[in-house]
């Protein structure tokens, strides 16, 4: 599949770190440190424009370096690019530690995984049909 990328950023292009790998780190664009205290969040630039065949969407979830060693992480996770969309690809960062975080230029933020999705058509109903768990939701299928 071929994705149209604009990249002004002063980074390369985002690529696939290993042969299986899903998804492609995206840097921080930046021109000083953005430094994210405990608790705070961010929208952090990365310079990068995308055009997306239709039928598509670019996921931006966490780096799982970043979560485990530091507590940093998206928030709404995974953030949606859609396929019409043409601004600059934010992230959004959160600090859950306690701790704070300084992100550098060119540092691997995130990960954007490219999947494609299927539209529904919702069709309103007075009644869904019955199955062996119905309602049971929150952990109702953990441990007993």
């Amino acid at each position: 599949m071929i994705v149209k990328i604009v990249n002004k950023s002063k980074h390369p292009l985002p690529h696939y770190a290993t042969a299986h790998s899903a998804g492609m780190d995206l840097r921080a664009n930046l021109d000083a440190p953005v430094v994210l205290g405990p608790l705070e969040r961010k929208i952090i630039p990365t310079g990068l424009f995308i055009e997306l065949p239709e039928g598509y969407e670019a996921q931006i979830r966490p780096r799982s370096g970043l979560a485990a060693k530091h507590g940093i992480t998206c928030l709404n996770t995974p953030g949606t690019i859609d396929a019409d969309y043409r601004g600059e690809i934010g992230v959004i960062l959160a600090n859950v530690s306690n701790e704070s975080f300084t992100v550098n230029d060119g540092e691997r933020i995130c990960q954007m995984v490219i999947a494609q999705y299927t539209k529904a058509n919702l069709v309103e109903v007075q009644e869904l049909s019955e199955t062996d768990r119905g309602a049971g939701g929150f952990g109702s299928t953990g441990r007993k």
